[in-house]
């Protein structure tokens, strides 16, 4: 007995000592281009950080242990390691990036898919996920979270719009569906608001001209927007909510295959507002009434080495008005009550092929028809755009050089009502134009952390000759959390006022010509900056900063203070400029907040005569922000989004009109409360839209200029033709809806339901 217990005791001892005994285990986490500093290690109970140049020690125990290895924005990497009697074992682990939005594959600024954090020029991503922490039923709107883009109204009465990019009017941003000119300069107008949001994967946006790349329209910068695949969109997925104002929204979306090789994804958008309201009580509706229908179709086909081809189509349809309170179609044109009211149909055509050749050449092709049958009061607008698009790509890298180099043709076939296209004679003259062009590109990669980027683009307007548009892009990479980028270029815009200037179909002013109008040309430096703090596994800082100028000639400025009763258009004679800065912050602090915020200064002006201005609507500065708070242990989430905007120039319809000359600092923010359970379908959401109820007609004794005679019935004017003070009329001013720079729509609220299936 006694020899039994002193050989157990033996073997505890034996035991004891053989795993008191400890060895060391170190080694560096790393990224592909160089350390992590301050990630996490665990094994067993330990956890501990890794110093500034990725290094870490421990001690261990002999046995079988696993260590793991994590950092923010990177995939966790876990070994198994064996310790025995070796004093010393080194583990290192080289971890890679999470591919999200910060290292999402973009394709606008350089026309080749590649990862954010490569691209020698700067593009902003915009998933969904960004989108739906405010619900919008149009691209349109949902772009007003973004920094140095803005939505702007163009009409108080039938609330068209355009997309502003630091502080340049619409028609300067080309509108692009999976990288196509789909959204051509009419249905910039009309077209945005009709594009399903259940569709969307991304939007990518570029600041600054791409014309090089591009083409016309491509001057202020780019917004394209990217469709999902059939292949990675949900099975099926709905999307539904009403607002207190009566809005109606619904997204439908489902995928099936036929056959093995083909698959599809079906979209489906109903937007309807039927309730006209009038809270500033001047028997005019505060936003207008809308009746609005698309339809998306995506069309995939697998090929051999993955090749690809794809094509889309997209059906839109929408018939909006807005007026008096007691308008009905039956007074559509005449004048005993006015309204605005704007038919709408759209057929788009998109699609893409890359040849079975072992060259990577691709031929992409898009067509748009729109048909717009509007009436602005007793002035009637009909007008029918067609425009055809194709392209061939070829890819091709050799050695350090990736080149890209293209050959394109745009058609466009216009015809309207209006002197755009008749002839001196009065008789219809639609206008058809033709723009070939050829482009290439090539990015050269000196080393991993140095980009050249050099292109140019020829083409030839069969109505205003040839255009030359170079681009010269520089990137460097200090490491990925640091990167410098340069980016110079030129734009061209070819102008056409009627689909692109509300004012000018509105009927309430004349449009006055001064001379045949000359095509834009912008000139353009963006400096850019981009860097990624990452202190902790649970706290990321992500900062982008951009500078940039643009110098404008031949740039054409609506002149609306000269006369009070005409828009007066003719080229700059001296020159324009944009300049400013702007920041963006991406913070995530912990496993509860999440905060993407941004400002813009600006100064947009041109300078004639000596005399320098600022043209209306343009603000100096312009603030935005989201936030994000989560409750997981209640499946809550609560987003704060917001935007803020400096004082803007107005158009002012007479020197004794009271109007206010210049805006307000204004601000519209949002709070929005969702509830999701883990892993279920069914997403619960609701909230507060415009929380401060903000509307510009506060302190203004009125937005829309004498809406009691929109007809200017009771108007009195002079022997020289100028309008006279009165007893009625004591501000001699005539019906003027163009006096406008934010939405009429106060506080309301709104509840949603969103399901997704995959299976």
């Amino acid at each position: 007995m006694k020899k039994q217990l002193f050989i157990l005791l033996l073997l505890i001892l034996v035991n004891t000592i053989v795993y008191s005994q400890t060895i060391t285990i170190s080694g560096i986490v790393s990224a592909l281009d160089g350390p992590i500093p301050y990630s996490i290690i665990e094994v067993d109970s330990t956890k501990l950080t890794t110093d500034e140049n990725g290094f870490y020690s421990l001690s261990l125990p002999f046995g079988n242990h696993e260590i793991r290895a994590s950092a923010f924005g990177f995939n966790p990497e876990t070994q198994k390691i064996s310790a025995d009697e070796r004093k010393n074992i080194i583990i290192n682990f080289t971890l890679k990036e999470k591919i999200n939005q910060l290292e999402e594959v973009v394709i606008t600024g350089t026309l080749k898919p590649v990862s954010k954090s490569e691209s020698s020029v700067p593009v902003e991503i915009y998933t969904p996920t960004f989108f739906k922490k405010n619900p919008t039923p149009n691209i349109f709107e949902a772009l007003q979270n973004v920094n140095g883009v803005r939505p702007q109204l163009n009409c108080n009465v039938c609330n068209t719009g355009d997309i502003h990019i630091n502080g340049l009017e619409g028609p300067y941003t080309m509108v692009l569906i999976d990288g196509m000119p789909i959204v051509s300069s009419l249905s910039t107008v009309y077209g945005l608001s009709g594009i399903p949001n259940a569709l969307i994967q991304r939007i990518e946006i570029v600041k600054g001209p791409a014309s090089s790349l591009y083409g016309s329209e491509a001057v202020g910068g780019l917004i394209n927007i990217i469709t999902k695949s059939p292949e990675d969109a949900p099975l099926v997925s709905a999307d539904a909510y009403s607002t207190s104002w009566l809005e109606h929204n619904i997204d439908l979306g489902f995928k099936n295959k036929v056959g093995e090789k083909a698959s599809f994804l079906t979209g489906i958008n109903y937007y309807n507002y039927s309730n006209p309201i009038d809270n500033n009580s001047d028997n005019f509706t505060d936003v207008t009434l809308q009746d609005r229908l698309s339809v998306f179709q995506k069309w995939s086909f697998k090929r051999e080495e993955n090749r690809q081809m794809n094509f889309a189509i997209r059906y839109f349809t929408e018939d909006r008005w807005g007026g008096e309170m007691n308008w009905t179609p039956q007074f559509r044109g005449g004048d005993s009550l006015y309204g605005e009211n704007i038919i709408t149909k759209r057929w788009e055509l998109i699609g893409k092929y890359q040849l079975p050749i072992k060259e990577k050449i691709s031929a992409q092709f898009s067509f748009n028809l729109h048909d717009q049958n509007s009436a602005y009061g007793t002035t009637f607008y009909l007008a029918k755009q067609k425009i055809g698009f194709g392209q061939f790509l070829w890819d091709k890298r050799i050695n350090k050089h990736d080149i890209l180099t293209g050959l394109a043709l745009r058609y466009t076939y216009y015809d309207d009502n209006t002197p755009a296209t008749a002839t001196i004679d009065s008789l219809n003259n639609p206008n058809n134009t033709f723009l070939p062009g050829v482009f290439i590109q090539d990015e050269i990669n000196f080393s991993p952390k140095q980009k050249l980027l050099l292109g140019a683009r020829y083409d030839y307007n069969s109505n205003h000759g040839t255009i030359f548009t170079p681009r010269v892009g520089y990137k460097y990479a200090l490491n990925k959390r640091n990167i410098f980028r340069i980016n110079t270029g030129t734009g061209f815009r070819v102008v056409n006022l009627f689909t692109e200037e509300h004012a000018a179909l509105t009927g309430a002013r004349k449009i006055i010509l001064e001379e045949e109008l000359k095509p834009e040309q912008s000139y353009n430096m963006n400096l850019n900056y981009e860097k990624k703090i990452i202190p902790s596994d649970e706290i990321f800082i992500g900062i982008d900063l951009s500078a940039w100028y643009t110098y404008f000639t031949n740039q054409i400025i609506p002149d609306y203070a000269t006369n009070p009763d005409q828009i007066i258009y003719s080229n700059l004679e001296g020159y324009a400029q944009s300049r400013g800065v702007s920041v963006n912050l991406d913070l995530v602090l912990g496993k509860h907040w999440k905060i993407l915020t941004g400002g813009t200064i600006m100064d947009v002006s041109f300078i004639e005569n000596d005399t320098k201005e600022r043209p209306f609507l343009t603000e100096n500065w312009t603030g935005v922000w989201a936030v994000t708070y989560t409750l997981p242990k209640l499946n809550l989430a609560i987003d704060y989004t917001g935007n803020v905007y400096g004082s803007m120039r107005l158009p002012l319809a007479g020197e004794l009109d009271p109007r206010d000359p210049n805006s307000p600092i204004w601000s519209l923010q949002n709070i929005q409360f969702t509830y999701q359970k883990k892993d279920s379908p069914i997403k619960l959401y609701g909230g507060v839209k415009n929380i401060l109820n903000w509307t510009p007609n506060k302190n203004n004794p009125f937005i829309i200029a004498r809406s009691h005679d929109p007809f200017d019935k009771k108007v009195t004017y002079d022997n020289t033709g100028q309008i006279t003070s009165t007893a009625s009329n004591p501000y001699a001013l005539s019906f003027d809806p163009t006096y406008v720079y934010a939405p009429n729509q106060g506080i309301r609220f709104f509840l949603g339901l969103s399901i997704e299936l995959d299976k």
